[in-house]
């Protein structure tokens, strides 16, 4: 029974997919900087003897062909890239590269992707239709290195009916996952406001615009704005992280930069939002006899779990796991470039438990001691190669 040998594979190749695992997280790159990672992976898949190609100059494209590979084709996807942190966790795969680390578990996606790689090209005779594996960079920078895949044409020869992703969760137990159908994550764009004017002397406002003052009284308007023209059941966001402005006490500054992130659920209230944005920072920021430059980088789109692929691999899902181990995720104001994808194709973006609380396993992703209970890359490897050799095209 497939099933069965699935599981066989995914528990006898353990030790090897942890030493995998292990490699990444002691050897992580940034966004677009994939270089190593990117030629181990091919190192691994030539070691398969799984026909690979590069694209968008490190992300790492494969096929393997089952019986009938016409049938149907499905992608799953893995993402390699790490975050600029300060890793605090005292192991001994830390990171060697200082000042980055894999805080948001890529090196497990890595991983799962690369382990169900080997037992599917093994178990090839046993299952119909061809797999694509995704291998690919940037998801933690804008542009998001999945619209650069799109791109490159990662979604045809051959074409796909259907793309699969995990990712790690820190607050759902090892050895449960969870689904969840339609929209499950937020849209993300990046927001940079410059107040300018011609600073002075603070003894003396009168005599210019109070940029610090100007720039605080649009953070709150800014807010409000957001939350008295949104609809209180779309769930959106604005947070302002950066406030650079001055750097004595005694002299009102000529320029102070704002950023900040907009997130939302519904697309069309995300651009609107956006020409509020901008209207109500000029509005402001001229009436209080400054100017204002406003540039909204847009991000990633939503996430949206196509219900029939998703209600789909959530039935496996809950055949491969057994009972009480497949749960509904929840909404999450988070972004994933995998969006891209749910654009194009239809899509499954589900979660893979790492917590553990005996053993300290509870620290959030993109926190500096992250880190996973690795008796989940067994789970994962099973799941993503299960999904990958049963899911159907839609």
């Amino acid at each position: 029974m497939l099933k069965e040998k699935i599981k066989r594979l995914s528990a006898e190749y353990a030790a090897e997919f942890l030493g995998i695992r292990q490699h990444l997280h002691a050897h992580p790159e940034l966004s677009y900087k994939e270089f190593e990672t990117s030629k181990f992976v091919q190192a691994k898949l030539t070691s398969w003897g799984i026909p690979f190609k590069v694209m968008a100059e490190t992300g790492v494209v494969a096929v393997i062909e089952g019986n009938n590979p016409g049938k149907r084709s499905i992608a799953l996807r893995g993402d390699m890239d790490a975050l600029p942190i300060l890793e605090e966790n005292d192991v001994h795969y830390k990171s060697k590269n200082a000042g980055v680390m894999h805080a948001c578990g890529h090196d497990v996606h890595t991983t799962c992707l690369l382990g169900a790689a080997k037992i599917l090209n093994q178990l090839k005779s046993e299952w119909q239709g061809t797999v694509k594996l995704v291998f690919q960079p940037g998801e933690e920078k804008n542009p998001g290195g999945a619209s650069l895949m799109i791109r490159d044409g990662v979604l045809e020869n051959p074409s796909i009916h259907g793309i699969i992703a995990l990712h790690v969760h820190p607050g759902l137990e090892v050895g449960k996952l969870s689904f969840r159908k339609g929209r499950v994550m937020a849209s993300a764009d990046e927001i940079y406001i410059t107040i300018k004017s011609k600073g002075g002397h603070a003894a003396q406002p009168h005599l210019t615009a109070d940029t610090i003052l100007i720039a605080s009284q649009l953070i709150v308007s800014l807010q409000q704005v957001i939350s008295r023209n949104n609809s209180p059941f779309s769930p959106s966001v604005l947070s302002i992280c950066s406030f650079q402005g001055g750097n004595t006490t005694n002299v009102i500054p000529s320029e102070v930069k704002l950023m900040g992130t907009f997130r939302a659920m519904d697309e069309a209230w995300r651009f609107k939002a956006h020409d509020l944005i901008r209207k109500q920072t000029k509005g402001l920021v001229e009436a209080m006899g400054a100017e204002a430059d406003v540039h909204i980088d847009v991000g990633y789109p939503t996430v949206d779990n196509n219900p029939a692929l998703t209600g789909a691999a959530w039935a496996l899902a809950d055949e491969f796991m057994g009972d009480g181990n497949v749960l509904e995720t929840e909404l999450r104001m988070g972004a994933e470039d995998f969006g891209y994808y749910t654009q194009n194709v239809p899509g499954c973006f589900f979660r893979l438990g790492v917590r553990n609380e005996e053993l300290g396993i509870v620290h959030n992703v993109h926190t500096p001691k992250f880190n996973i209970d690795e008796r989940a890359i067994q789970t994962g490897v099973g799941i993503m190669a299960w999904l990958g050799a049963m899911m159907e095209g839609f």
